[in-house]
């Protein structure tokens, strides 16, 4: 039989998760749905402390996750893990969710009063050939977690924002020779991670350069990069790190409203969208420079409000 709902929400990290707890909390019927195994989104990737979420000091993502988790199910909320909102029909109020079980996707189709997009964004590629094969070969790395397995080694970093320079300079101090690679000679980081990092022996910047290719086979051995005369490289390096932003995970809602440049969807009041009874909350609706967990929560809970609100319940 296939379900409906008063909220349906798509995508359970903190947006998400703070939607569904508000929903529980004021009585509206709901379902959050997650494509992955576990709730969280980017929390998984957080190896340092969590400290913009006040009244939680969480040690890692992961132990913040872990308290969002246990929100979840003492608010007795509804949640499908492992299953994915693959298309939505806004004029039915109908989505069409895959569920992975045992191997096989059950397609069931869900009806719905309001719709939260919670989807998030996802790190930025650089879209060049064997980069997807560097990804195939489980060769993403956080600085954090594995910066003294690259003491002696080259590595690229490519990017010129926060994570670009925290990253290149983490790497340096644990004794990797870093190239700091940017298409630009102006930088977005900002002056106390971009100072240590131009000063430190161990980082090279390279601007006004492009990363055109990862070449490797079984492992990464180099990267061609080309300069602004046009000629291109081959700089021999042992891992390449892409820290050049993300972009929003708005695809569900492409079809249907005008979304900005990087992919983000344009909101208004309390994450509302073109679409009646449509929101966009967290990651896929904000722009970086904004991004928080603490904003997250804030607009799930506003996006709940507002429906409630809309429809004459009491929040």
């Amino acid at each position: 039989m296939n379900p409906n709902v008063g909220v349906l929400i798509a995508g359970a990290g903190p947006a998400g998760v703070s939607a569904a707890v508000w929903c529980a909390r004021l009585g509206l019927a709901h379902l959050l749905v997650e494509r992955g195994s576990e709730i969280g989104g980017q929390l998984e990737s957080i190896h340092n402390p969590v400290v913009d979420y006040p009244g939680v000091w969480a040690s890692d993502g992961r132990e913040l996750k872990r308290r969002f988790l246990e929100h979840l199910q003492r608010s007795n909320c509804t949640v499908w893990l492992e299953s994915e909102v693959v298309a939505v029909d806004p004029a039915a109020r109908a989505a069409t969710v895959a569920v992975r079980r045992n191997g096989q996707i059950e397609r069931k189709t869900v009806t719905y009063e309001a719709f939260i997009l919670a989807t998030g964004a996802r790190p930025r590629k650089l879209g060049v050939p064997g980069e997807e094969q560097m990804y195939a070969r489980g060769e993403t790395f956080s600085t954090v977690r594995d910066r003294e397995q690259f003491s002696g080694k080259r590595v690229a970093v490519v990017g010129g924002g926060d994570r670009a320079f925290e990253g290149a300079l983490l790497l340096a101090e644990s004794g990797a020779e870093v190239f700091l690679i940017h298409r630009s000679d102006r930088f977005r980081a900002r002056r106390e991670l971009l100072e240590p990092a131009v000063r430190h022996p161990s980082v090279r910047l390279m601007t006004c350069c492009r990363v055109v290719s990862v070449l490797g086979s079984d492992r990464t051995e180099a990267v061609e990069i080309c300069d602004a005369s046009g000629t291109t490289r081959r700089l021999d390096v042992d891992a390449v790190l892409v820290r050049i932003g993300t972009e929003a995970e708005s695809s569900l809602f492409k079809p249907f409203i005008s979304v900005l440049p990087d992919g983000r969807i344009p909101v208004g009041e309390a994450g509302c969208t073109e679409l009646p009874d449509h929101y966009a909350v967290g990651d896929v609706a904000v722009a970086p420079v904004y991004s928080s967990i603490a904003a997250a929560v804030a607009q799930g809970m506003m996006a709940v409000k507002h429906f409630a609100t809309r429809r004459g319940h009491p929040v």
